[in-house]
């Protein structure tokens, strides 16, 4: 069984040669969360596009999600806000945490930043209480990189 870092890498071949012929925000964003997806299992994978003082639901897999989150609010709001990637081991735990699913447990947002503003949110969640480390965060934030530098 490949390690973590391993099944990173790999999505990260993945990711490159799926986005690099491709401008489209959304198409990318959408391949991408099927890689991670199908690679790691999560609960749910997705991206929140910046719209105004919202983010709005964009491409993702895993059970209904909420639809618009202002700026600030939960854990997609405040990674937003901060413009840092946020680790929640257990979302139970974090002040004003939007619970879409009561099966979510630990979750992991990643903004998207180019020129120096948040243009999206790459937000998983997992049912496992501290399923995110520094691991993670830094293969998820090279997955944001490779979109916002391939993408209009």
């Amino acid at each position: 069984m490949p390690s973590k870092i391993e099944l990173y890498e790999q999505v990260l071949e993945q990711i490159r040669s799926v986005v690099v012929d491709e401008t489209d925000m959304i198409a990318n964003m959408a391949n991408t969360v099927a890689i991670l997806q199908s690679t790691f299992g999560f609960w749910w994978t997705g991206f929140y596009r910046v719209q105004g003082e919202q983010l709005v639901l964009g491409p993702f897999q895993g059970p209904v999600a909420c639809t618009r989150i202002r700026k600030g609010k939960g854990v997609c709001g405040t990674a937003w806000e901060k413009k840092e990637t946020l680790i929640v081991s257990d979302v139970h735990k974090f002040k004003g945490h939007i619970a879409c699913s009561s099966e979510s447990n630990s979750e992991i947002v990643v903004p998207m930043i180019r020129n120096a503003e948040v243009e999206a949110v790459l937000d998983i969640d997992s049912r496992e209480f501290g399923c995110f480390d520094t691991t993670d965060k830094l293969y998820l934030e090279k997955v944001v990189d490779i979109i916002a530098n391939n993408t209009k």
